[in-house]
């Protein structure tokens, strides 16, 4: 889902015979006309990609990897929405172990393991990030139908129909990326300008169906559905506030209706803000920036857009009080006694 990246390696070649001793910061000495210089980050960028993006690598797959065991043992947890929320922790998990991992490589080394599979993974870390924000959308979808339609809620949403739209979201994503990268992935290595160097590019309209179908579409359904949301949790708590004066209880009903506001505000506030905050920044500049401030800001915006996955299994499980009972049964290897898949005190 990404553009491309945005700070090419400099390929270091020169028509003249170069010293043995001065080809060491290249990662072919022995070809030194086509060969990458190695990477070298200092400064800010020695601390984002040798500290920060470690701990956010191991963070994501660590939270992400919880979620999914927690799900998947417990037969309680076998909900409608926690299948959306574990196929969310697997789209997370793969951005986590597949696409940090590549981006602390590659800022860090050079890329040797040849240009097919170059494709490949950047073909994997396209997937991984569009399935993810292709399980907000139906999380989303799902809370809407929770809240707004409660009472038809078991009937249109059930665990077949569920299990379809997360196959349908995967196989749209995987089709999308082939989309994207149809032409990289025909010709491994086209966008590299140099040996041991690994990009992301792609053609115009590529990049504006990506922008259209993994930002501008999803966002626009995520904040439809959930004002929509917002507008009826307000509603019912004015309800229940004049419901309680009816009933002069006027002591606790304007605190009870107050909470479910800010509770409601605060939740979808976070939700739609955390998106926003996570890729607006990334799709700006690669859509408009230009070379010299894309090549100085990228790696940043980049990382924010990770992120994002690191953050979605605090939003989206962390809040339930069933996740903190299962993560502690999964911490405490409790789920290695018989009969735990059973356990029905999760919920």
């Amino acid at each position: 889902m990404r553009h491309r990246e945005v700070e090419p390696e400099v390929c270091l070649s020169s028509g003249f015979p170069m010293e043995p001793e001065d080809r060491s910061h290249l990662c072919f000495p022995h070809l030194p006309n086509i060969s990458c210089g190695k990477s070298s980050s200092e400064g800010s960028e020695g601390v984002l990609f040798g500290v920060l993006l470690p701990v956010e690598c191991v963070a994501t797959v660590l939270l992400n990897l919880l979620v999914i065991i927690s799900i998947s043992h417990f037969r309680q947890l076998h909900t409608p929405t926690n299948l959306v929320l574990l196929s969310l922790a697997v789209s997370d998990f793969l951005v986590g172990s597949v696409s940090m991992p590549n981006e602390i490589y590659r800022n860090a080394s050079c890329w040797f393991l040849g240009d097919v599979m170059c494709s490949l993974w950047n073909y994997m870390i396209f997937i991984s990030s569009a399935a993810s924000v292709g399980n907000m959308v139906l999380i989303s979808a799902d809370r809407y139908v929770a809240i707004c339609d409660p009472l038809h809620y078991n009937v249109k949403v059930t665990v077949k129909r569920v299990q379809l739209c997360v196959c349908l979201c995967w196989l749209g994503a995987i089709i999308h990326c082939g989309i994207v990268l149809m032409d990289q992935l025909a010709h491994p290595g086209m966008y590299n300008s140099c040996l041991g160097e690994c990009l992301i590019g792609f053609e115009f309209y590529a990049g504006v169906l990506d922008l259209v179908m993994c930002f501008v579409l999803p966002l626009g359904v995520i904040i439809t559905l959930y004002m929509r949301v917002f507008v009826v949790a307000v509603s019912q708590a004015r309800a229940m506030r004049s419901h309680v004066k009816c009933l002069k209880l006027q002591r606790r009903g304007p605190f009870r209706a107050k909470t479910s506001e800010i509770k409601a505000a605060r939740t979808l506030g976070v939700l739609v803000l955390v998106f926003l905050v996570c890729f607006c920044p990334y799709y700006i500049v690669n859509l408009v920036a230009d070379n010299r401030t894309a090549a100085s800001v990228g790696k940043y915006v980049l990382y924010l857009f990770d992120f994002n996955s690191c953050v979605n299994p605090l939003i989206y499980a962390l809040f339930y009080p069933w996740f903190r009972r299962a993560a502690k049964h999964v911490v405490t290897l409790r789920i290695l006694r018989p009969g735990s898949r059973e356990a029905n005190n999760i919920l």
